[in-house]
C-alpha cells in the first residue's frame, strides 16, 4: 500500500502536522500520566481504524514500559481488569469524544463527571486536547491511506 500523499515530504503537510504535533506536546506538562495519554491515543486510533497511529502508539507505549497485556486489552477495556478506574474513565471519555457523531448529545454528562472525579482541570484539558488531536491525526492518515508498520519508537519526538 502506498500513501495517496507524502505527508512527510510535502511542505504544506509538514507545516500543518508541525502544529498538530506541537499541540500534542503541549499536553505533556498538564500532569496527565503518560501511560494514560498513550492508552487514549491508542484507543481513539483503534476506533478510527488508523493503522499508522495504532502502530505508533502501541510501539511508543511499549517503549515507555507499558505491558503487552494492557496494550492487547485496550480495545476490550470494559471487560479487562488491568486498568485503573481513572484509566477507564479516560478511555470512556475517549470513546465518546471519538464517536461524537454517533451520539445525538455528544459526550454524556455522566461520562464527563466520571472523568472529572479522577482528573483535575489541567488533566481534563490535556485529555480533551489529546482526544481532539489524535482524531485529527487519524483522519489525516486514514484519508491518505498512510501505511503502517515502519514506525520506530520516538521517531517523531
Amino acid at each position: 500500500m502506498e500513501a495517496r500523499l507524502d505527508l512527510f515530504g510535502n511542505p504544506v503537510a509538514g507545516k500543518i502536522l508541525k502544529h498538530f504535533t506541537a499541540a500534542g506536546k503541549a499536553v505533556k506538562d498538564a500532569g496527565l500520566p503518560e501511560s494514560t495519554r498513550e492508552l487514549v491515543l491508542l484507543r481513539a486510533s483503534q476506533i478510527n481504524g488508523c493503522g499508522f497511529c495504532v502502530d505508533m502508539h502501541t510501539k511508543d507505549a511499549a517503549h515507555a514500559g507499558e505491558t503487552a497485556q494492557r496494550l492487547h486489552l485496550v480495545a476490550a477495556w470494559r471487560e479487562a481488569t488491568v486498568f485503573t478506574d481513572a484509566e477507564r474513565a479516560a478511555l470512556e471519555l475517549t470513546e465518546h469524544g471519538t464517536r461524537i457523531a454517533d451520539a445525538a448529545g455528544g459526550v454524556p454528562d455522566e461520562v464527563w463527571a466520571n472523568a472529572a472525579k479522577h482528573y483535575d482541570e489541567n488533566q481534563l484539558t490535556a485529555l480533551v486536547a489529546s482526544i481532539a488531536t489524535i482524531n485529527a491525526f487519524n483522519r489525516f492518515n486514514v484519508i491518505v491511506q498512510q501505511p503502517a508498520g515502519w514506525y520506530q519508537p520516538g521517531q517523531f519526538a
